[in-house]
């Protein structure tokens, strides 16, 4: 989306700028976590605040994630919005008895007469040797679990609406961005990430996936980074006669199931591209969701899966680049995806 008044932002500076915005709006909402004052976050994604706001309101906490989510909670049991920043997914173990047993189930044990109105932040995904706790997505992890909105943006229009959204939602949400895509100088990413922001603020709907591309042929459905890699895919498959199209979920919880729906009525075919595990996981419920509704689906192949498989996160680069999907694989699973489709036919 671009507008008259558009800038280019890139993912971490324009989180940040969804931030102060609600923030300069509701004197509720604030932030907390590790490192995300005078560091700005490890990964950007509250550069600045501390200036604008400061310490009161922009918290730099110990190293206890139990704490200082345990703390998110409470202030927004109490009315007030807090942002908690877990800095890696990874890290989920060691607090998820507050993440889990009181976000998620808080407002359901209480009969809905405590609301929890808190977005917990996290960093999510490999491709740069942080080895395997500090390089997970888990995304489908917190999906699995009822009572978390989960949203993961790939661009930096999404972001800064999709933060907005999350801010102002009255339910917990979870907001994961991916490392790889937040344009860090320091950090290789897909630069396709930074895009013309606007500088009002705005929200975008949780539930509304959107086509990235249009295509015929076959359909690719995946979110995040991943987003970017099935990108260029589709460049190299339209080389090879191939049209596909490319579907960025956006959010997990709610699940824009319709538009998965319709575009593989179109195209008959569908392959699920993730960063996450294979097994139990996003690539699964999409397949599902695809073989419950063969009665208005007419699929011309099976549908294709392409994931990590269920090994840790290798810190080797060669090892962590073969487990992760990359490009040339998403590109040959759709070729096989389209062979496939014509010996069935």
């Amino acid at each position: 989306m671009t507008t008259s008044n558009a800038r280019t932002l890139t993912m971490a500076q324009a989180i940040a700028e969804a931030i102060a915005l609600e923030m300069e709006q509701n004197p509720e909402v604030f932030a907390l976590g590790e490192d995300i004052g005078r560091y700005g976050g490890i990964f950007g994604a509250t550069g600045g605040l501390l200036e604008r706001f400061g310490k009161d309101r922009i918290m730099d906490t110990p190293i206890s994630e139990t704490a200082f989510i345990g703390t998110a909670i409470g202030a927004a049991a109490a009315g007030m919005r807090p942002i908690a920043e877990l800095m890696f997914v990874d890290f989920f173990g060691v607090c998820m008895d507050m993440i889990y047993n009181h976000m998620a189930k808080n407002t359901y044990m209480s009969g809905g007469t405590i609301r929890l109105p808190m977005v917990l932040m996290t960093a999510i995904g490999g491709g740069y040797n942080d080895a395997a706790q500090h390089s997970q997505c888990l995304y489908a992890t917190f999906a699995h679990m009822p009572g978390i909105k989960v949203v993961v943006p790939s661009n930096a229009h999404d972001a800064k609406g999709l933060m907005a959204q999350a801010i102002r939602d009255d339910n917990p949400v979870l907001f994961m961005y991916h490392k790889g895509i937040m344009g860090l100088p320091w950090m290789a990413y897909y630069e396709g990430s930074t895009t013309e922001v606007p500088e009002a603020a705005y929200t975008l709907p949780f539930g509304q996936a959107r086509v990235v591309r249009e295509g015929r042929d076959l359909t690719i459905v995946t979110l995040s980074q991943m987003v970017h890699k099935a990108l260029l895919a589709a460049t190299q498959l339209a080389a090879q006669g191939i049209d596909a199209e490319v579907i960025d979920l956006r959010t997990l919880v709610p699940l824009d199931r319709a538009t998965v729906l319709a575009s593989v009525r179109k195209t008959g075919r569908v392959l699920i591209a993730d960063e996450d595990y294979l097994s139990f996981g996003l690539s699964g419920e999409i397949a599902a969701l695809v073989a419950e509704n063969l009665d208005s689906v007419r699929l011309k192949a099976a549908v294709r899966r392409l994931a990590v498989p269920d090994v840790p996160i290798p810190y080797s680069r060669p090892l962590e680049q073969f487990v992760i999907p990359q490009v040339d694989a998403i590109v040959a699973q759709a070729s096989g995806l389209m062979q496939a489709g014509r010996v069935l036919a």
